[in-house]
């Protein structure tokens, strides 16, 4: 942390007082996270946009987060981002357009799907998702939300991550032979109609690039060097590496995980390189935290506090994040939604 920029961040902080509040994900770097008044994962930092009284919101985290906090946000609320082009390699796997046009070719052929989103995805996909009934979901209420959908009785389309798409029915008992990964190479053109229309849940064929470098075969190299390390891992992690683990959740499981573990625990994580070096440093002299590969996320990295002090300078005049209302109206839907089932 930069001293003389730290200062000047608190002075704007002091001085705008209850007007403003920052956000922060887990996975920003320790210089961001030291002026966040909420730090937190996306469903905790979702709940808490909606209760927050202060006129201007600064989100220090990806674009489709604060695209959620600019849904959420009350009128007369703005909402901003230091680094408006924190994009997430995940979310742009799914485009909205080639989203509907696989709905519309599964819809057109007999299959019947509530859409199901994470949250790591654009408001334009919410959108979508929302216009049909369906839901967003967090990967620390991804069970909670696919349980709703399943009971919907119409079958569910999990998007865009794969891979907490499986962890998920592996927690909730769907078997693999009611699973189907879609082909929507050639904008959708490839589908298999046939098993599409057989399977339970279809699921989108995106994933994080963070969390894929977290390998099964790494947890078996920690064992064999450590014997009696605890592994915790991310659940947009393979499956296999899922398996692997002692224990798997969202940033908030994975702290809450390290904190009730005995004085003295050994413990590896797999997630972004920030949030385990913090966790690393908290309880440094009680329990050993050592992250089970070096994975950081460029597109979070982007959040400085260089960036965070210019948004601050410039605020009455900085252009806040905005949603349409065609987009806002559905979207939001599908927020709401998550928020009611996940209460």
């Amino acid at each position: 942390m930069n001293a003389s920029l730290a200062e000047r961040i608190t002075a704007i902080r002091r001085s705008r007082g209850e007007s403003l509040a920052i956000l922060a994900h887990h996975y920003q770097r320790d210089a961001v996270v030291a002026h966040a008044d909420i730090l937190g994962d996306s469903l905790e930092l979702s709940r808490k946009v909606a209760g927050l009284s202060a006129r201007d919101i600064v989100f220090c985290g990806v674009f489709f987060m604060a695209e959620t906090a600019a849904m959420l946000a009350k009128e007369g609320q703005r909402v901003f981002i230091p680094a408006p082009d924190a994009a997430c390699v995940m979310s742009e796997m799914a485009p909205a357009s080639l989203v509907a046009t696989v709905l519309n070719r599964l819809s057109a052929a007999g299959r019947d799907v509530l859409p199901l989103t994470y949250v790591n995805s654009s408001a334009a996909v919410k959108a979508v998702v929302g216009a049909r009934g369906g839901s967003v979901c967090t990967s620390a209420n991804a069970g909670k939300m696919l349980r709703w959908a399943l009971e919907q009785g119409r079958g569910v389309l999990f998007l865009p991550d794969k891979m907490l798409g499986q962890n998920t029915c592996d927690a909730l008992g769907v078997p693999a032979g009611r699973r189907h990964i879609l082909d929507i190479r050639g904008g959708g053109a490839h589908l298999d109609l046939q098993a599409a229309g057989e399977a339970e849940v279809l699921l989108w064929p995106g994933q994080c690039v963070i969390h894929s470098r977290f390998k099964a075969r790494d947890i078996a190299a920690v064992r064999k060097a450590h014997p009696g390390v605890k592994v915790v891992v991310h659940p947009e992690c393979a499956p296999e590496t899922v398996q692997a683990a002692d224990a798997a959740g969202s940033t908030s499981f994975i702290i809450k995980y390290v904190a009730e573990a005995p004085q003295g625990a050994e413990i590896v994580i797999g997630t972004e390189i920030n949030l385990v070096s913090r966790l690393a440093r908290r309880y440094q002299g009680e329990k050993t935290i050592r992250p089970l590969c070096v994975s950081s996320c460029s597109n979070m990295a982007k959040g400085t506090e260089e960036n965070l002090l210019a948004l601050l300078e410039g605020l009455d005049a900085a252009a806040p994040v905005t949603v349409s209302d065609d987009v806002r109206v559905p979207a939001t839907a599908a927020v709401t939604r998550m928020l009611e089932v996940s209460a």
